[in-house]
């Protein structure tokens, strides 16, 4: 089954009511979440002995009593600190506090014992944080950053909102979360995500209550989930595979629509044309001679083309806003399939969207979304759940917000892509990843399936060729012959 994401309100407003449908009280939930994230965190680190347990005064305190529990009991050395020890307990943390202390636990305010631990559960704050983070929490979420221990998060990192994915103040930096009922959605992309470390779902036995109760607001994608693209006919030619004109390059900008062609030959793309600059002419096919390349006759290039993608060394001078409008022109009046990124995205945001975007996909990151939305690149960044359906809503298209934990979103639905790493922060990945969905598209697919599929090809061979050279250097003509594995 494909993992879904929901909001923080939709878990606590659905939860209660799925676990009495299942006839489990909200206190066996509590224990079965310690449960789970004890099992986890023994299977991520098998040699941890000595466990710090911070806690606060809600739930999530409950949960991390419970961890604490098993963990003594498993003749592990304990030690919980709690952010308020002079606050009582309410509801089932109490009654979870209450066995803790049975057992002959003890709770201090001491931090000094978090410098020694080998594990730090994170159990102070739960998912209804809204503001910043306060004293004395803050003071503890950042002992436990500075002192390198790993971090195992309950829920979700103390101070991550967890819808947004923002960090509210200060916030757990976690080797590994725990997540129940549901996938909160801001663990998945942007600062949540780099916060989460590895992600583990437990569904706490309630999965299907609860999922009668409410719906996701996304759904989490990666390569190896995603159908595949199918075999090929042996009669096929290389008309069958799709026509690709891919448009920018301009004066001193050849690279990136270089990569763009590239990228799209190496995905299966059957021919690809470049239309460019007449000065980039020569560096776009020197050294690649499968690519043919123009610099006049834009319209029986348009004509010939079963799918074009536009933007990639575009640039913004008289010859980008001629092309550009040319090209418009003509896929909106042909309802051609059109990859639109980079420069292109500028020029979009200038005309004020006076071109409806049917049958598009276009990929911004997150500075060209702000401009798309006339905004700034923080609002952005700051819901990024938000901008990716106000993008695709806006201007009928379906739309992939680039970055950490790629989004993609059409006016329906939203995905979020699981694969994907640092490696691929460098200059032409964007370029590259266009080439692939314009291919898939050229290839039959969708816009929406070539969106979904692209990001998740680029991104899982961005994870392979760090596995293999790290994630400093990467170049992303490096992705080529990965992706073409990948395609196969």
């Amino acid at each position: 089954m494909n993992q879904q994401v929901f909001l923080a309100k939709q878990v606590r407003e659905n939860e209660g009511p799925a676990a009495k449908r299942c006839g489990v009280t909200l206190y066996e939930l509590m224990e079965r979440a310690g449960q789970a994230t004890y099992q986890h965190l023994l299977n991520y680190f098998p040699d941890a002995k000595k466990f710090v347990v911070l806690t606060g005064v809600g739930n999530n305190a409950g949960d991390g009593y419970v961890v604490a529990r098993l963990a003594k009991h498993a003749g592990m050395q304990v030690t919980v600190i709690a952010a308020k020890p002079e606050q009582p307990l309410k509801g089932d943390a109490l009654t979870a506090q209450q066995a803790w202390l049975e057992l002959g636990g003890t709770i201090t305010a001491d931090l000094s014992s978090i410098k020694t631990a080998d594990i730090i559960i994170d159990g102070l704050l739960g998912t209804g944080i809204q503001s910043e983070v306060r004293e004395p929490f803050a003071q503890l979420i950042e002992a436990a950053n500075e002192s390198q221990v790993p971090v195992v998060a309950i829920d979700l990192p103390s101070g991550i909102n967890a819808d947004t994915g923002v960090v509210q103040g200060v916030a757990i930096k976690a080797a590994l979360t725990v997540t129940f009922v549901g996938i909160k959605q801001g663990l998945v992309t942007g600062q949540g995500r780099a916060h989460t470390g590895e992600l583990e779902f437990a569904d706490l036995a309630i999965q299907d209550a609860f999922l009668q109760l409410t719906t996701p607001t996304a759904e989490l994608i990666n390569y190896k989930a995603l159908s595949r693209l199918p075999k090929r006919d042996n009669n096929s030619h290389k008309t069958s595979h799709g026509k690709l004109l891919c448009i920018g390059g301009n004066a001193g900008t050849a690279g990136a629509i270089r990569l763009t062609a590239e990228a799209a030959l190496r995905t299966g793309a059957g021919m690809v044309k470049v239309y460019t600059h007449s000065s980039s002419i020569l560096p776009v096919s020197i050294g690649r001679p499968e690519i043919m390349v123009t610099d006049t006759h834009l319209i029986s290039a348009l004509e010939w083309a079963s799918c074009i993608a536009i933007g990639p060394g575009l640039g913004q001078d008289a010859w980008s806003e001629t092309t550009f409008e040319t090209v418009m022109q003509y896929c909106f009046t042909n309802n051609k399939p059109l990859v639109i990124d980079a420069d292109a995205l500028n020029l979009i945001a200038q005309h004020a969207s006076s071109f409806p975007l049917a049958n598009t996909v276009i990929t911004p990151h997150p500075g060209e979304a702000a401009r798309l939305l006339n905004c700034r690149a923080n609002d952005i960044e700051e819901n990024r759940f938000h901008a990716v359906k106000q993008l695709a809503r806006s201007y009928t298209t379906t739309c992939v917000l680039k970055g950490a934990g790629s989004l993609i979103a059409d006016k329906n639905q939203t995905w979020v892509c699981t694969d994907g790493n640092p490696a691929l922060a460098v200059g032409g990945s964007g370029d590259v990843l266009t080439g692939i969905i314009a291919a898939l598209i050229a290839q039959g697919l969708t816009t929406q399936q070539a969106a979904c599929l692209g990001v998740c090809l680029h991104a899982k061979a961005g994870d392979i060729a760090a596995e293999c050279d790290g994630e400093r250097g990467m170049l992303p003509s490096d992705l080529f012959a990965i992706v073409r594995e990948l395609v196969n």
